[in-house]
């Protein structure tokens, strides 16, 4: 990228935020904060009207804007890829929402990068996958969770818990999302228990944002789930697989916490760490006779347990 360009980026960025950082702009660009400053007085010295403050950040005066914005096509690409995505992972209030911002994308688009955008429509699809269940009916929460996050804004929720099979309404307090395994998740303060609590979204089926302001400052979401990762404990679990197994495997290491391999003769060796030897003695069990525990002993002892068990039904 040459130094025009980066430049003209960096006035992009700082109308994305109130306040950006200079560190963000020098990971963004791969450059050192000593570009960065540089960058910043080529803005100024155009008659950028830039505010600077010391171990803070950057902004522009309030109302400062830049003209309409082209998108290259390259970017106008990554959106349709992104509105593919949103179609089959979030709600349809958000599938909406984004269809109308993607209307106004294209609206901007030189007559080229339409038709082009028209192709690649066409041949991009995002295929559920049949063996997964499919949504059950649910509300549109992502948006009012999103919004209340904002607005520091307290929600009312019905909730199904599964470990309990009980439907219960609950005031929380949100402080983020995220999608993993097939679900959205949303972290929050709960009144009901005191304590902060994962729920799963599609087991929400009301929600309401309430008029209720809250004060308490939540720790951000990624300080949240790196804490309670250090919090459980991991176990380390060592198995020799026939390499003739593998090809059976397809994504089933990754949930079951592999870390690495390694050759050994005719076998391959893999580490995983894992939260639970129960869960793992079952997953083992699919590939046993082609597989051979080198740790930890307690694996070894369950598994065998578990066969005793089947034996004698």
């Amino acid at each position: 990228m040459n130094r025009l360009t980066r430049v003209t980026a960096i006035l992009i960025q700082l109308q994305s935020k109130r306040v950006v950082k200079a560190q963000d702009i020098a990971e963004r660009f791969s450059i050192s904060l000593r570009t960065v400053y540089r960058d910043i007085r080529t803005l100024e010295e155009a008659g950028i009207p830039l505010i600077g403050e010391a171990g803070v950040g950057y902004s522009l005066i309030d109302g400062y804007k830049l003209p309409p914005v082209m998108f290259t096509t390259e970017e106008a690409t990554a959106f349709l890829t992104a509105e593919k995505l949103i179609e089959k992972l979030t709600d349809d209030t958000t599938e909406e929402w984004y269809k109308s911002a993607m209307y106004k994308i294209k609206a901007v688009l030189r007559s080229t990068e339409k038709d082009s955008l028209e192709t690649i429509d066409e041949n991009i699809q995002v295929i559920e996958n049949r063996y997964l269940p499919k949504d059950k009916a649910k509300p549109n929460a992502l948006l009012p969770i999103l919004k209340s996050i904002s607005a520091k804004n307290v929600l009312t929720i019905d909730y199904f818990a599964n470990h309990s099979q009980e439907k219960t309404k609950r005031n929380i307090e949100p402080v983020g999302i995220f999608y993993l395994g097939n679900y959205w998740h949303l972290i929050a303060y709960c009144y009901l228990r005191n304590d902060y609590r994962n729920f799963r979204i599609d087991r929400i089926s009301h929600i309401l944002q309430t008029n209720l302001s809250f004060k308490k400052q939540h720790p951000s979401l990624k300080t949240y789930l790196k804490q309670i990762s250090k919090e459980k404990e991991l176990h380390t679990v060592i198995i020799r697989f026939d390499k003739k197994i593998l090809r059976y495997f397809g994504d089933q290491k990754y949930y079951n916490g592999f870390v690495s391999q390694k050759e050994a003769g005719e076998q391959i060796e893999m580490t995983f760490l894992t939260e639970s030897l129960e869960g793992f003695a079952r997953w083992f069990m699919m590939y046993g006779d082609f597989a051979e525990i080198i740790r930890p002993g307690s694996l070894f002892k369950r598994v065998k347990q578990i066969a005793t068990v089947i034996s004698k039904k």
